[in-house]
């Protein structure tokens, strides 16, 4: 068969819907400033669909610095990757300054979370060696266990006991390869919200040898006294010793970064293909997350304020009775019983009724049966933004288990 005529026949599952959902469910477009209010389709809509924890999207001494790195360098600089010619100072000093934040020895940056956690993954392991991660990892782990030629054993989400079994099956399998063992999970879970059990992980290297890899893209900025993510919410930062963060989520910036034993760095430097064969983060990106780290770090109102919001909305929730599930994070998931017509009907409703933009999460993401509102709140939020969305959650809620959501869907795109 012809490759392209293949492709047309199989869309894949989510492209197989594209025809009828493209630009509204999917690919939607939100246009203006980025923050709690934007436009969609024309209209304004209080918005809960993204990853600026912190609000510094839109911060006045974020935009100087963005733009006065754009005036100073432009975006070609360094014109080349960092082995080759892409490094300068304002990128070692940025490393620097994150492995301090971190507590660990050094760091290297990475262009792309996800490319990075692949690619990290990829060189840190060979065949020899075991890896072992939660099955609700982000599908950027999942796609980076892949590349492993090795054997790989996977535990039920937060299953400590689980983990234990696999880690007997891993420490056997080693003492015949002569490899070793990797465990990886994430700091915060970015769909359920709930932490990784990481002190209870750490705690586990008094039986078993093993080093632990935490993504903590939802963590990092928004966890721990000082933001410093999960593991130090946990108080275990010493026991993770591979910590991968994300310019993505707090500091609403693009880019990543890898913290650890300088050793263990230094190796990613020069086996990290995704690093060495890719151009530097450009001089204006490394300007911003300069002055975003500064920020995170010199003004906690910043982390104050999300954590206000995050409370006002998820205790109300609750107080609702709405399922929020086990979240322990900003993460807030709402879960509600319906098909996913229904899904499509109530959050059309949101959407052109109430005014209101949230991520809708289906099958088979979560089980046959369940919908999954995604909200993700912000230090820019308000409490009057809080009020009025229980107000609408509310009704939607009273509306779904009335039957108003099981008619056909009208078409909207």
């Amino acid at each position: 068969m012809d490759l392209f005529e293949k492709l047309k026949l199989n869309r894949g599952p989510l492209g197989s819907y594209a025809k009828d959902v493209h630009g509204y469910f999917t690919f939607p477009k939100l246009e203006g400033e980025i923050g709690p209010r934007m436009v969609f389709r024309g209209k304004e809509v209080l918005n809960w669909s993204l990853n600026n924890y912190l609000g510094l999207a839109n911060h006045p001494e974020v935009r100087k610095a963005d733009a006065q790195g754009a005036a100073d360098y432009g975006n070609a600089l360094p014109m080349g990757a960092r082995m080759m010619s892409g490094n300068s100072d304002l990128h070692e000093k940025l490393e620097a300054e994150l492995a301090k934040f971190e507590k660990k020895e050094d760091a290297i940056l990475v262009n792309y979370g996800y490319q990075g956690i692949m690619s990290a993954i990829d060189a840190l392991v060979d065949r020899h060696d075991v890896i072992v991660y939660d099955s609700e990892s982000h599908a950027c782990i999942i796609d980076g266990v892949r590349l492993h030629m090795g054997k790989r054993f996977v535990y039920p989400h937060n299953d400590i006991r689980n983990l234990e079994t696999q880690l007997e099956r891993a420490t056997k399998l080693v003492q015949d390869t002569n490899g070793a063992i990797l465990v990886i999970t994430e700091g915060v879970f970015g769909m359920s919200g709930d932490q990784g059990k990481l002190a209870e992980i750490v705690e586990l290297k008094k039986k078993f040898q093993f080093r632990l890899l935490v993504d903590d893209a939802h963590g990092f900025g928004t966890m721990g006294k000082t933001g410093a993510g999960a593991s130090e919410e946990q108080n275990c930062m010493d026991g993770v010793d591979i910590y991968f963060g994300t310019f993505a989520k707090s500091m609403a910036l693009i880019g990543g970064f890898i913290a650890g034993d300088a050793q263990v760095i230094e190796f990613l430097r020069y086996n990290m293909r995704s690093q060495i064969f890719a151009k530097a983060l450009p001089m204006p990106l490394v300007v911003g997350a300069l002055k975003r780290l500064e920020l995170l770090q010199t003004q906690p109102e910043l982390k104050d304020n999300l954590w206000k919001i995050v409370n006002a909305l998820q205790s109300a929730l609750k107080k609702e009775g709405f399922d929020i599930g086990n979240t322990q994070s900003p993460v807030t998931p709402v879960f509600l019983n319906g098909s996913i017509p229904e899904a499509a009907n109530l959050i059309y409703d949101l959407r052109e009724n109430f005014n209101i933009f949230c991520s809708m999460v289906v099958y088979p993401v979560v089980p046959k049966g369940v919908i999954m509102l995604r909200l993700i709140p912000t230090a820019v939020h308000t409490l009057d933004d809080v009020e009025y969305t229980i107000k609408a959650f509310s009704s939607i809620k009273d509306k779904l288990k009335a039957g108003h959501y099981e008619r056909a869907m009208e078409k909207v795109v």
